[in-house]
């Protein structure tokens, strides 16, 4: 870079989508959480009394039953055919000025704290995954 490039050079941190949309004016809705929840065939648990719809005002706690695992077994080498499995997904609707990075913490935190009061044998790997839903 020249002198007169590095002059006009500036940092940028964050999202780079304003960039070539503009600033967004409306809310966006963004992924925050990806992953799994599982427990075994053999125990009944209904997840709905362990996990809330919302995490929190405008975010939003989904969960399905797989049909199948997308992996064969676990870390610990159980049988994934021997668990049901879930995919799990916290979404947030994002209003324009607000930051989602701030929306991931809080939701993690609370995320955590009900994915602990679930019984024994219930095993979740989550991930973070701030992406705007399209």
């Amino acid at each position: 870079m020249t002198g007169a490039e590095a002059d006009d050079y500036t940092e940028r941190l964050g999202n780079d989508r304003d960039l070539w949309e503009g600033e967004a004016t409306t809310p966006r809705a963004f992924k925050l959480i990806q992953g799994y929840i599982w427990h075994p065939r053999d125990q009944a648990v209904d997840l709905a009394a362990y996990l809330p719809e919302t995490l929190g005002p405008d975010v939003h706690l989904l969960f399905d039953a797989m049909p199948a695992a997308p992996f064969t077994f676990f870390d610990d080498g159980t049988l994934s055919a021997t668990q049901v499995v879930y995919q799990l997904t916290v979404v947030a609707i994002v209003q324009p000025g607000q930051v989602p990075d701030a929306l991931l913490t809080e939701a993690a935190e609370r995320l955590g704290e009900r994915l602990e009061t679930t019984p024994q044998g219930v095993g979740w790997q989550l991930m973070s995954d701030l992406r705007e839903v399209d």
